[in-house]
């Protein structure tokens, strides 16, 4: 059986039941493996741009029994990966700009039916903005440790409607529907991380043109009125 450490098992967790699921940037393969292994999903598809860690996810669907269930594709992101083949597709593992840049590239997931799950590495807040500027709404997020790291894992599907938001959103998302510790761990680092930005770009006299020092500001009272505080 496989077993996955809390950084996919909160990706786990976010897949929904009964779905054809698409594993991009599979590498191993055992988050598609673990999801069929535990009745989650029926079939789906492991991707990986290298021949490499496809090479490694076919060890692990042989390894597992699972060969009749899962499809191996060697795609760049989601170029391979046909429409109406999967209706949910993972995209674990990399930044949010790359993830931003994948999913920009194929048209087809702009339906309501497919739910998105992202966990991007760095840049969150980037590819948040990719989903509100794009007509997709960011349904739930959830945290999770992976040693010393915390990562966030949010899971968005197509509306076609506009999204408003908070100047702070594009950084916190749906965190604040959460009310645990490492939730606030996430918040908490990110908050010290737009400061610093935020100061080094006072000192060196350049002009906020991100708003952080509004985005700052907003957090905070967000933070206060949770009661979550520093």
């Amino acid at each position: 059986m496989i077993k996955l450490d809390e950084r996919l098992k909160t990706v786990a967790s976010m897949v929904r039941e009964g779905s054809r699921v698409a594993d991009i940037g599979t590498d191993h393969a055992y988050l598609i493996a673990y999801l069929i292994e535990k009745g989650i999903c029926p079939r789906g598809i492991a991707a990986d741009l290298r021949k490499g860690p496809l090479e490694n996810a076919r060890q692990t669907v042989i390894e597992a029994g699972l060969t009749d269930k899962v499809e191996l594709i060697l795609s760049d992101g989601l170029q391979k990966i046909k429409e109406n083949s999967c209706d949910d597709i993972v995209l674990a593992g990399m930044g949010g700009n790359l993830i931003a840049e994948i999913l920009s590239k194929a048209q087809w997931i702009k339906n309501e039916n497919i739910n998105i799950v992202a966990q991007p590495m760095t840049h969150a807040e980037v590819l948040r903005q990719f989903f509100l500027e794009n007509g997709f709404e960011i349904l739930k997020e959830k945290t999770a440790t992976d040693g010393r790291r915390c990562y966030c894992t949010m899971s968005a599907r197509y509306t076609g409607q506009a999204q408003k938001h908070g100047i702070s959103y594009i950084y916190t998302g749906q965190l604040f529907e959460n009310k645990d510790e490492i939730t606030f761990r996430y918040i908490d680092k990110m908050l010290t991380t737009l400061k610093k930005k935020h100061s080094a770009f006072m000192s060196a006299g350049k002009t906020d043109d991100e708003n952080l020092g509004a985005v700052i500001n907003e957090i905070e009272e967000k933070m206060e009125k949770t009661k979550w505080l520093l």
